[in-house]
């Protein structure tokens, strides 16, 4: 059976940036996904798409096909007040590279990666922390079959879940290109 739409394709892959392994499957325990749902970058997909158990495919997503480029007006400079809990500053949160999830102004959840802590302020950044990065993938089709009721039930699509699924806080991107629920 190929990869294709509305298939339930698992994968074994190696995602290396700047020349270090960024991210893996971990042996015997292959990246599940139901193909053609907006679970992986689209470039991750059409790379895959038709191939078959065994095929094996290198690829490079430079970052428009990736996590975009960097944009400057997501790194901005916080006060260090708004990182007070209980009248104490946060300091187990407040070092460089911490990733810290935060709500803007509408209510709606990001990360930021803290980039420098000041005296005054948190320099942060909420680009995605691979923005701007070309990300090099070894992939193998591990399996291809049809989706079952089953797999439904459980699907995680980066902000909603299906059935009785509890995601907790709803699922978020794990820098390697697919959802995972937390």
């Amino acid at each position: 059976m190929k990869v294709e739409q509305n298939k339930m394709v698992a994968v074994d892959y190696k995602l290396t940036v700047d020349g270090k392994i960024a991210d893996q499957s971990r042996p015997g325990q292959p990246l599940e996904f139901i193909f053609g749902t907006g679970m992986l970058l689209p470039k991750f997909e059409e790379a895959i798409l038709g191939k078959e158990p065994g095929d094996k495919v290198s690829f490079t997503l430079e970052p428009k096909d990736g996590y975009g480029e960097v944009i400057e007006e997501a790194i901005v400079n916080l006060p260090k007040n708004i990182f007070m809990v209980d009248g104490k500053l946060a300091e187990e949160i407040l070092f460089e590279g911490s990733q810290v999830p935060m709500s803007d102004a509408q209510g709606n959840r990001m990360m930021g990666t803290v980039k420098e802590v000041g005296d005054e302020h948190v320099k942060m950044d909420f680009n995605h922390p691979m923005a701007g990065k070309t990300l090099n993938f070894e992939v193998e089709v591990v399996s291809v079959r049809d989706v079952t009721p089953e797999d439904l039930q459980g699907h995680c699509s980066c902000g909603s879940c299906g059935g009785d699924h509890d995601c907790g806080d709803g699922c978020c991107d794990d820098h390697d290109g697919h959802c995972h629920c937390h």
